[in-house]
């Protein structure tokens, strides 16, 4: 497991803590991650890519570009990096899957969403790219696009679970009337990772709960 918190030792040890078993990564650049994955076991079965960024907000013209290029950089570039660091370890293996968790919002784009709106079609594009490349080789790449899921970083719980307009929120948009729970996810993510064939490539899995539904015209 890597993380952009672990270059913290307390991360690190509080992350060991809680998954018992699971070898922490400090590394923080591509390279350094994937060499360090594969001198584990000296193989990389699955990649999974599950990065976050906060949700940076506003119109074109006001959007600094520090923002911009941090966003792409984290939701883009780091796993472009990735990628392309596992792809010679993937193909000398008789067996590799990639799983990207992208996000589904490039569905129904919000107003002064920009800039998150480029990085995740930029990651949706890089899987597509990714799929091609790979697929002669027998290396299924496919992605996950939720919305609506629980997490800290974009739908905090003291707002959206908690909050009782923030519960009515949800309620309304969401087809499904909740947030979906991170084991939801995890079942979805487990069969990428784990399934026998390899045709199924190139795949944006929608993962949010009905959403987006057109609105209902008054009576």
């Amino acid at each position: 497991m890597h993380d952009v918190a672990f270059t913290s030792f307390v991360a690190q040890e509080d992350y060991r803590g809680a998954n018992p078993g699971v070898v922490v990564l400090p590394d923080q650049t591509p390279l350094e991650i994937v060499e360090s994955a594969w001198a584990v076991s000296n193989r990389l079965d699955v990649l999974v890519s599950n990065d976050a960024y906060r949700l940076i907000h506003g119109s074109i013209e006001d959007a600094e570009m520090e923002s911009l290029q941090s966003t792409l950089d984290r939701l883009v570039v780091f796993p472009f990096g990735i990628a392309r660091a596992a792809i010679p370890r993937l193909k000398a293996q008789e067996k590799a899957r990639i799983v990207f968790i992208s996000s589904n919002r490039n569905r129904l784009p919000a107003r002064g969403g920009s800039i998150p709106d480029i990085a995740r079609a930029g990651a949706n594009a890089l899987v597509k790219s990714l799929s091609i490349e790979l697929a002669p080789h027998g290396i299924p790449v496919n992605a996950i696009a939720p919305n609506y899921l629980s997490s800290e970083t974009y739908y905090p719980k003291a707002r959206f679970v908690d909050d009782a307009a923030g519960r009515a929120y949800i309620e309304q948009t969401v087809p499904a009337g909740r947030l979906a729970d991170p084991e939801e996810i995890g079942e979805l993510i487990r069969y990428l990772a784990t399934m026998q064939g390899t045709f199924m490539t190139g795949s944006i899995i929608d993962f949010s709960g009905g959403w987006p539904v057109a609105t209902q015209p008054p009576n």
